[in-house]
């Protein structure tokens, strides 16, 4: 097949891929439609973006063979992160299994050909700074009483004591919460790690002082005055709740607004990501146990963890802190 014939097959979307496969299998519309479920809408945009960028832009072509996906690697070396190249060939990777064709990234020279770049052109990724439990009562202290002060508050404590990812937390309904005479729990129908919807609870306790997330959330509920419904929703300058739901990106605008406020932080460093970095660390610097962490992140291993607690122990116990 020339490049320029298989350049007009249309790749613009996994349920194009699992129709093909489903007349090649005699698949029912019922299964296709599963097959096409089996990704979340992120991870089908991500893959129509990937497979479109290999064979239009590079005019590389399905199925292709290991030195093919060698050189495309190597044309963008540099000008592409790592990340960004690890994704694409993840995503050429799977288009080839949903055709029924190997994967050429099994091969040893894409395999060296990608450490070769990650030795050369591979850097850090930038993480957001984690929001540790000082600057957390900080924020708090400089959050006004009003109506949008009270939706602040409730979603800083309880992203920060869920470590709830931002998509989580903007997701939260007013029904998938439960006041017990110990806190809140929390139930996450949905996340990043649960594509399929078994769910998780997520315990939130009293605050044993001043601030309590559990006071918090409760009051922000008691102000919609809903039993349903998204619990984090837009709020005008003058009070007035939105019925719709808040965006993950307004929680990084609410942090960086608020962190602006107290005026002793780079609100640049900081995200939505920032409260869930931030209880990890936080967590990790009072002692609590790495599998009590994952129990509140929902991490599912220790080395996923690693980062935050290694970011978080830095000073205990350090060997320089016994020299002066």
């Amino acid at each position: 097949m020339s490049v320029d014939v298989h350049k007009k097959e249309s790749m613009s979307s996994l349920m194009q891929v699992a129709a093909a496969q489903s007349s090649q299998l005699s698949l029912t519309e019922k299964t296709a439609e599963y097959i096409r479920c089996s990704l979340s809408e992120n991870s089908r945009r991500a893959l129509k973006s990937d497979i479109a960028h290999f064979t239009g832009a590079w005019r590389g072509m399905i199925p292709a063979n290991p030195e093919m996906i060698a050189e495309y690697l190597t044309a963008y070396s540099g000008a592409l992160s790592v990340a960004t190249l690890k994704r694409r060939l993840a995503s050429i990777s799977k288009a080839h299994q949903m055709k029924g064709y190997p994967s050429p990234a099994q091969s040893e020279i894409v395999k060296m050909t990608l450490r070769g770049v990650q030795r050369q052109h591979g850097i850090p990724q930038s993480q957001a700074s984690p929001l540790l439990k000082e600057d957390v009562i900080a924020l708090y202290g400089q959050i006004p009483r009003n109506v949008k002060g009270s939706r602040d508050k409730a979603l800083i404590l309880i992203g920060f004591c869920g470590a709830f990812r931002r998509s989580e937390l903007v997701g939260l309904n007013i029904e998938d919460v439960e006041f017990t005479s110990q806190g809140a729990v929390i139930i996450l129908t949905r996340s990043k790690t649960d594509q399929t919807g078994v769910g998780r609870k997520i315990g939130i306790p009293f605050g044993r002082g001043m601030i309590c997330p559990v006071k918090s959330l409760q009051a922000w509920i008691d102000v919609l005055d809903a039993d349903t419904g998204a619990i984090f929703r837009p709020v005008t300058k003058g009070g007035v709740i939105s019925d719709k739901r808040l965006s993950g990106h307004a929680v990084s605008c609410i942090i960086k607004e608020h962190i602006k406020k107290i005026g002793e932080l780079d609100p640049a460093r900081y995200s939505g990501h920032s409260l869930r970095a931030g209880l990890a660390t936080s967590a990790a610097m009072h002692g609590a146990s790495s599998w009590k962490i994952r129990a509140q992140t929902g991490h599912a291993s220790d080395s996923s963890l690693s980062r935050y607690i290694r970011d978080g122990d830095l000073f205990n116990n350090n060997a320089a802190g016994f020299l002066f």
